[in-house]
């Protein structure tokens, strides 16, 4: 699952961010050619906006891919494709989810992989990096010295399909809005949840040297 219906509006564009160029090809195609090489992916699933119908029908001529429109929150549009898979999910068809926010184009299939492995291991595996530059604030706004085992989190997370859908539902009907696809499943689920090392380069693009920084990756040129 690709998550591609939010604004991104901190990058400045007039558009939707991850149809952006970068190295010749649109954001959110990186991401999707990235999964598209894992062997163990079955199902893709582009989650838009309604507005960037015509962009996503591009981006995604001649792939196999599914497109549903995304909700008012990222939780929403999650549930959304998680009901587009409900069946599947039901008959076992597609035994794990993967979720990716397409604004990280430079996801590599080899992080994909593993984190599917993981999953299906364990129960679910979310990416990071231990972050060696987070520091706790007080009230008075000072800081204490660095944050001992803080982690950037990256995506894809990835989860068992059965118990996500399950919590998505629940969540839904309890009105509890999480942070993260992680933070729902540890609100309802004992389903373990283990790390999985990030890669450096599997940043978001969220401002305009982003892209920069993206595309001189891409490029070899970095």
């Amino acid at each position: 699952m690709v998550l591609a219906s939010g604004s991104g509006s901190r990058v400045g564009a007039s558009m939707n961010k991850v149809y952006l160029p970068v190295a010749g090809r649109r954001v959110v195609a990186w991401s999707l050619d990235a999964f598209g090489k894992v062997p163990g992916i079955g199902v893709l699933v582009l989650v838009i906006r309604p507005e960037d119908a015509e962009l996503a029908a591009e981006v995604t001529a001649g792939l196999d891919v599914e497109l549903v429109h995304g909700g008012q929150t990222r939780q929403a549009s999650e549930l959304n494709a998680l009901r587009h898979l409900a069946s599947r999910i039901e008959d076992g068809s597609v035994d794990a989810v993967l979720i990716h926010d397409a604004a990280r184009p430079l996801v590599s299939p080899a992080l994909i992989g593993e984190v599917l492995r993981v999953t299906r291991e364990h129960g679910g595996a979310v990416p990071g990096l231990e972050a060696h530059d987070i520091v706790p604030a007080s009230e008075t706004a000072t800081t204490g010295g660095f944050l001992e085992g803080a982690v950037r989190v990256q995506t894809p997370q990835g989860f068992l399909a059965k118990p996500l859908l399950e919590v998505y539902e629940q969540a839904e009907r309890e009105g509890f809005l999480g942070t993260d696809t992680a933070s729902c499943m540890e609100k309802f689920s004992p389903l373990p949840v283990r790390w999985v090392p990030g890669g450096e380069e599997n940043f978001k693009i969220t401002y305009p040297h982003d892209l920069t920084v993206a595309e001189q990756v891409l490029t070899g040129s970095w």
